[in-house]
């Protein structure tokens, strides 16, 4: 990539950084779950390219690069959709959580953290 393209692609890249902290930082407490799961959605359209990149052959850089992103992108949805469980499970109330429990046999404190 020559410098006259590197420059502007590092000026998107600031701006959308920056962009993207301000919209997140505004969100309210109460949005922030439904922000999660559109944030896995979103995740989970990465780990599908990621797996096309993957196989789709190419050089060796390639696959190995498609390889790792396959695995972030995988960490990712994974860590997210958990995240985002042990959040909806805060705003359960005490005695729903308690029933679940007997059901599965897990003892819970409740949802807290």
């Amino acid at each position: 990539m020559s410098l006259e393209a590197l420059i502007p692609a590092f000026y998107v890249f600031a701006l959308a950084a920056f962009l993207g902290y301000q919209v997140i930082s505004r969100v309210p407490p109460l949005l922030h779950t439904p922000l999660m799961s559109a944030t896995n959605a979103i995740s989970g359209i990465s780990l599908v390219g990621s797996i096309v990149i993957a196989g789709a052959g190419g050089t060796m850089v390639a696959r190995i690069l498609g390889f790792v992103a396959v695995t972030c992108a995988t960490i990712n949805v994974v860590g997210g959709f958990g995240i985002t469980d042990r959040m909806l499970k805060m705003f359960k109330r005490k005695d729903a959580v308690a029933v679940k429990d007997k059901e599965t046999g897990v003892k819970n404190n409740g949802g807290g953290a």
